[in-house]
């Protein structure tokens, strides 16, 4: 059983970084982005060193991440997994609280020494307003390094997580180059969306809000391969 989320992510990529391996759609806006895995790495090691650097954060510190899923809620979390926190499931006191700007106001239920807002816009756009007493991640994000050297043991839930994602995996009959759409509307949880295709070495088509009427359309373009709707 795998034990370190970002050695997985890695691996993950390794055999072909510029091939796409998260695709992100909401049909409820009509937004589309696709992230290479090389793109998706700088993403997550962008944001481990902005834990790292700026947030001044340690391994087994916690964040909270109050984003539905979503291509930046992917590096999010990678990006805290590589530095070794622990993604908190229930409201108390964290470290650094990513949230999205219109769930600003369930802040109050996890304190943090740390806050930044997303805007989840589509082309990674800077939020016009921050909420007070927030950072704009995305402004933030950018002015860190394009690459972190992971720790080179997991975090403290990595081996838990990666079982579970490894059982879904299999329930999914997932393998190596398997491309898996994702209602991540019905299915938000990122051992499903996330880690699952990843320690398969799957590649991802996320979609929220699906429309039935395009799934085959959608199904036949981007070559899937296994669906979880």
């Amino acid at each position: 059983m795998a034990d370190n989320i970002a050695r997985v992510f890695a691996d993950a990529i390794a055999p072909d970084p510029a091939r796409p391996l998260l695709t992100w759609y909401d049909d409820a806006t009509g937004e589309r982005t696709e992230l290479s895995g090389a793109t998706l790495a700088n993403w997550v090691a962008k944001t481990a060193n902005l834990l790292v650097d700026e947030a001044a954060l340690a391994p087994g510190d916690t964040a909270a991440v109050l984003l539905p899923p979503h291509w930046q809620t992917a590096a999010v979390l990678l990006g805290c997994w590589s530095a070794k926190l622990t993604v908190a499931e229930a409201p108390g006191d964290v470290d650094v609280l990513f949230a999205a700007a219109g769930r600003a106001d369930e802040a109050g239920d996890w304190p943090a020494g740390e806050r930044y807002a997303l805007a989840l816009d589509p082309f990674a756009l800077p939020l016009r307003e921050v909420p007070a007493g927030f950072a704009d991640f995305v402004s933030a994000v950018r002015a860190h390094g394009d690459h972190f050297t992971p720790y080179p043991e997991g975090g403290e839930d990595d081996a838990a997580l990666l079982d579970r994602a490894e059982a879904r995996a299999a329930e999914l009959c997932l393998t190596p180059g398997d491309r898996l759409l994702v209602d991540v509307t019905r299915h938000p949880d990122p051992v499903d969306w996330l880690l699952a295709p990843l320690t398969a070495g799957a590649t991802l088509v996320a979609c929220a809000n699906p429309d039935p009427a395009r799934l085959d359309a959608r199904t036949a373009t981007e070559k899937v391969t296994r669906a979880l709707t």
